[in-house]
């Protein structure tokens, strides 16, 4: 039942002492350069007469935090298991990072000797996960995020993906209500509290889970504060956010902040599931560096400037961008922004000065570093054999071939390969349902891996596994067929560019034979050139009917796209990965495997 008192979270099988870090790992450039503390008193314990200690005024308390996990268990593969690094002499070059067999050890190395240390997480943990961890409703993450220790998280949008009865089931545990228990064990739950301060039941007006959580020891007491972006319920199915309302991240975090000064805790971070995007996208980029297109932009820095000063750092995500900045507060005050990347990649050390006399933090020493986590290091032997407990189930149903490459075949770009390779899958599967179906739309959204060619198992170069395309699309979505005018048609390629998605565009994916120019010199929807729409070389017809194939996510009108919510003369088909494999057998074989496709149906203008 929704948190009314968020008391201090019971834990399960955790251990009493916690180790501490020293940083481990690649740095980046500190986010804020460590002052000098107020006094001559030093941080840390300070020895007593008698061979004891007795705390001193200042302590320093370890923050590690990473975010938007993704259930990825196993290192990602292609560039989703790399990070860009500034060299020395201002080149680059990619990292292999990620995978919780070296999360954990990086995380625990950098607890290693010291006995404040909080791990706290930015949301986004589960959801769009690969098959080990997606086939069985994320459970084997939660099991992995328990035995790393994570003290807390703040719920993110695809926490929401199955809705909210399967989120309080991860976080208080019990088996599937359909697929049942995957083990002759009981699933636990999560041993750590989902925080979701600003996702309230809509017919009780109070949080779904706790909103806030308190973390002690030994006098010192530091608040953390969970939020989503509150435009969640636009790029979650309807399904997932029924009965839920979403608010202002601002507003939430400054009113729990408040309850919780009011309570003695003066020491407060925020978990936002809301990000920005830095002016490079090197991990160790020194975005607090002056000049021109330096520094962050996005949501999170307009909601940095607003977040009331009692909170002292903030710990974001989202937008899978790796960051450790500073954006002033209200009051002028440089504080803390953090985020660290995607998929296990990255985590962040911050360390935050705690005043035992005031319980607040000293700002002026807080520094922010983000780490990668390479694969140089040994793997952690119990996270070895929970991915090989899980593997052992999910490996038959996976390991099955279902079609053949001849390259990587990616989903990076406005116009993606891969994107255009899924669009012709579902409507073609289309097709099947109605003869008539003449194109198909895909969300870039949906899209959460590339195709690589290099074996990611035993199976081969160029073969693709079932578990590859489930990694590509997790989210069991059903192909949908409805009809649009042809006003509606050219309407719905406009709102790519235009109302919520103006900022941020949202180029959907289009199958063959549809053609646009996207020009982006001009601005709002007219970057969509009306003329220059066609349809197999004719001009898209406004009074004409079109039978449209999407996923359900888009037919229910969601990533902004409301038009496509209007469709009449619904036909639904199977799920969305179904499609994808039987174009993919379909269209390949060991010796005549798919090229990628050239990504030249939008063309655009800049």
């Amino acid at each position: 039942m929704p948190a009314t008192s968020p008391a201090h979270h019971p834990r399960r099988s955790r251990r009493t002492n916690r180790l501490l870090a020293t940083a481990a790992g690649v740095l980046t450039a500190g986010a804020l350069a460590a002052a000098a503390l107020p006094g001559s008193a030093s941080a840390g314990e300070n020895p007593g007469s008698k061979g004891g200690t007795h705390p001193g005024r200042y302590q320093d308390v370890q923050l590690l935090s990473f975010n938007d996990l993704h259930g990825n268990l196993e290192p990602p593969a292609g560039s989703s298991g790399r990070v860009t690094e500034i060299q020395p002499d201002g080149t680059t070059k990619s990292v292999d990072a990620g995978g919780v067999e070296y999360l954990a050890t990086h995380l625990r190395k950098a607890r290693k000797g010291n006995h404040y240390s909080i791990t706290a997480a930015g949301g986004d943990m589960v959801g769009a996960s690969p098959l080990i961890s997606g086939l069985f409703h994320d459970e084997p993450t939660i099991e992995a995020l328990n035995k790393l220790d994570l003290d807390v998280t703040s719920v993110g949008n695809h926490e929401f993906d199955e809705g909210a009865a399967e989120l309080r089931r991860l976080q208080y545990g019990g088996c599937h209500p359909v697929d049942g228990c995957y083990t002759d064990q009981e699933f636990k739950g999560a041993d750590f509290p989902y925080l979701a301060a600003n996702v309230l039941d809509e017919k009780t007006k109070k949080p779904l889970l706790k909103p806030y959580w308190v973390w002690k020891r030994n006098g010192v007491n530091v608040g953390f504060i969970g939020v989503t972006l509150e435009s969640t319920p636009n790029i979650v199915s309807a399904e997932g956010v029924k009965g839920l309302a979403f608010k202002d991240e601002v507003e939430t975090i400054n009113k729990y902040a408040q309850e919780l000064q009011r309570q003695g805790v003066k020491s407060i971070v925020a978990l936002i599931h809301e990000g920005g995007f830095p002016a490079s996208s090197s991990y160790n980029y020194d975005c607090d560096s002056p000049g021109a297109g330096d520094g962050i932009s996005g949501p999170i820095a307009d909601i940095a400037k607003n977040v009331s000063p009692q909170v002292d750092a903030l710990v974001t995500g989202h937008t899978h961008a790796a960051y450790a900045c500073t954006i002033p507060d209200p009051s002028g005050k440089p504080r803390t922004v953090t985020s660290a990347a995607s998929f296990g990649r990255l985590y962040t050390d911050t360390t935050l000065t705690y005043d035992r006399w005031t319980g607040d933090i000293a700002r002026t020493a807080v520094k922010s570093v983000n780490h990668v986590v390479t694969r140089d290091v040994r793997e952690a032997r119990d996270m070895t054999r929970l991915i090989r407990k899980w593997n052992t189930l999910a490996t038959p149903i996976g390991s099955r071939p279902i079609g053949y490459i001849s390259g990587d075949i990616v989903r990076d770009g406005t116009e993606s390969p891969l994107g255009d390779l899924i669009a012709d899958a579902q409507l073609e599967y289309g097709r099947t349902l109605d003869a008539e179906t003449d194109l198909a739309l895909m969300n870039p959204g949906g899209i959460r891996a590339s195709l690589t060619h290099a074996a990611g198992g035993k199976e081969g170069d160029g073969v693709v596994t079932f578990a590859e395309a489930f990694t590509v699309q997790p989210f069991a979505n059903t192909v949908n067929l409805q009809d649009f005018t042809g006003a509606q048609l050219i309407q719905a390629l406009k709102e790519q560019v235009s109302g919520p998605n103006e900022a941020a565009p949202k180029i959907l994916q289009i199958s063959s034979g549809l053609t646009y120019t996207l020009d982006l010199t001009t601005s709002g929807a007219d970057r969509v050139v009306t003329d220059s729409i066609l349809l197999n070389g004719s001009p898209i017809d406004p009074s004409a009917t079109y039978r449209v194939a999407t996923n359900s996510f888009l037919a229910g009108g969601g990533d902004g796209f409301p038009t496509l919510g209007q469709g009449t003369n619904d036909l639904v088909g199977e799920d969305d990965l179904t499609a994808l494999e039987q174009y993919l057998t379909a269209h390949s074989t060991p010796t005549t495997p798919i090229a990628p496709p050239k990504a030249d149906r939008i063309t655009i203008v800049r």
